[in-house]
């Protein structure tokens, strides 16, 4: 018999304090930070759902591990267990170490890159899209219409549209195509999943006109639960045997560590072709460090080796899952306008219809993400104008596809009773929606503005 209940599958070994504030603290604070939450300290956050990246509460058997780190320079055998848990997942023979997934996409795609190049996604995320622009090329995102819906119940939103891909690798030239990039599951979409039958004719698509197909596998584990538990056919395996299927179908393998291996610093790039892989550890070499260990400490690299075995974990991803799932479902509960259904790692409240009232080029989710935090101290994301926006030659917002904010919830931190408490504060700031006023860009860099922008209210 299943309850309803969900508990965590562990048991708490050591706590950190958390820093309760109040709302007038809170009003200083946040104006103090320019209205971004990304320039407040930590000890000003109570729920902190700003990433799930890097944030995760590491196990009894991490700890273990990093006790035993061989910080040696070079051949650590640190590196060996970490190159062999990569090896189980990818299958790939070519295996690169960085500190994090935006340190492997910088070598893939400056190589890659340049002027005249196209790569193509189910939507690129924030960092994916500056590595490829700082070279030069084009980064297009082209998701399925169902991904639109957000009220849809249709469980994999996070599909590549195969007609439109074929279409630009026609019309650019498979010489021009940079690559083709599926992540999984797809953040900027909403963290919806990637069904195997869609990644399986994107394979077939990109080998028949010799595209690289590359992985985005930071968040494979909870994609792989959503392939097993509901498309017809995959039942029969487990989750790390799909994730290794899905692997199997790609070029090359991107991950941020920080994500599914369930570390707080990490990542690597696994590559097929000997050629390519070469190009690649001359630049590693160069900026992040030598071959075995690529800007990770021998700690770090024991702690993802571990990690990779335990998010596999059918109670773990269960949990994770369903959890998740509580937090959209209360929320749209409450009228509050959610993508559905919940993906694995994150809810994603519609600001543009959280608030109707306040126009695009005034940022509605830059003004919920605030109001978030003045009303309970919780630290969420905006993913909308601006993450995303782009200026017209006259200076005009161009606006992005979607206007969201991203509540991604750290792996193994939180227990139900924080949820409750989102979920209560998200509701006293739907109830109020109507007092909330627009934010203007005060300052913002050139690339990733939404880390050091500064804002006031309208």
């Amino acid at each position: 018999m299943e309850f309803k209940t969900i508990i965590e599958p562990f048991r708490i070994k050591s706590v950190e304090q958390i820093q309760l504030s109040t709302a007038e603290q809170r009003q200083k604070f946040i104006r103090e930070a320019h209205y971004n939450p990304f320039l407040l300290r930590s000890n000003q956050v109570i729920i902190d759902l700003l990433t799930d990246s890097g944030t995760s509460a590491m196990s009894a058997d991490q700890w273990a591990a990093i006790m035993r780190g061989d910080e040696s320079y070079a051949g650590a055998e640190s590196w060996y267990r970490f190159e062999s848990a990569v090896s189980d997942l990818t299958g790939m023979p070519f295996i690169l170490p960085a500190h994090q997934g935006r340190a492997a996409e910088r070598i893939l795609y400056s190589i890659r890159g340049g002027k005249d190049k196209m790569f193509v996604s189910n939507t690129h995320f924030d960092t994916t899209r500056a590595n490829i622009e700082f070279t030069g090329a084009m980064a297009m995102d082209i998701p399925v219409k169902e991904s639109a819906n957000f009220s849809s119940e249709e469980r994999f939103k996070g599909n590549l549209d195969l007609k439109l891909l074929e279409d630009q690798i026609l019309a650019n030239g498979p010489e021009n195509m940079g690559g083709v990039i599926v992540t999984v599951t797809n953040n900027s979409g909403g963290g919806q999943p990637v069904s195997f039958s869609n990644l399986k004719e994107v394979s077939r698509i990109c080998r028949q006109h010799n595209v690289m197909l590359i992985l985005d596998a930071c968040r494979i584990a909870e994609n792989a639960y959503f392939i097993r538990e509901f498309e017809k056919g995959c039942e029969q395996y487990s989750y790390s045997e799909i994730a290794r299927m899905m692997c199997d179908l790609c070029d090359a393998v991107i991950m941020s560590a920080k994500k599914d291996a369930l570390v707080n610093m990490g990542g690597f790039l696994a590559l097929r072709d000997k050629k390519l892989a070469d190009e690649c550890i001359q630049s590693l070499i160069i900026t992040e460090g030598f071959t075995t260990y690529g800007g990770l400490s021998g700690r770090d690299m024991e702690a993802i080796a571990v990690g990779l075995k335990e998010v596999f974990n059918p109670d773990y991803l269960r949990y994770r899952v369903r959890s998740t799932g509580y937090l959209g479902d209360s929320l749209k509960k409450s009228g509050i306008p959610v993508m559905s259904p919940s993906g694995g790692h994150a809810v994603y409240i519609v600001a543009s219809e959280f608030y109707s009232h306040i126009p695009v080029n005034q940022y509605p989710g830059q003004t919920l993400v605030c109001e978030l935090y003045k009303a309970g101290g919780i630290r969420a994301v905006e993913v909308g104008s601006v993450m995303f926006g782009k200026y017209d030659e006259k200076g005009d917002l161009i606006p992005a596809r979607y206007e969201l904010v991203r509540l991604a919830i750290p792996r193994r931190v939180y227990t139900q009773s924080h949820i409750d408490y989102v979920i209560e504060v998200c509701d006293h700031v739907y109830k109020n929606r109507k007092e909330a006023r627009g934010m203007k860009i005060t300052y913002e860099p050139g690339f990733l503005r939404h880390f050091t922008s500064r804002f006031e209210p309208v």
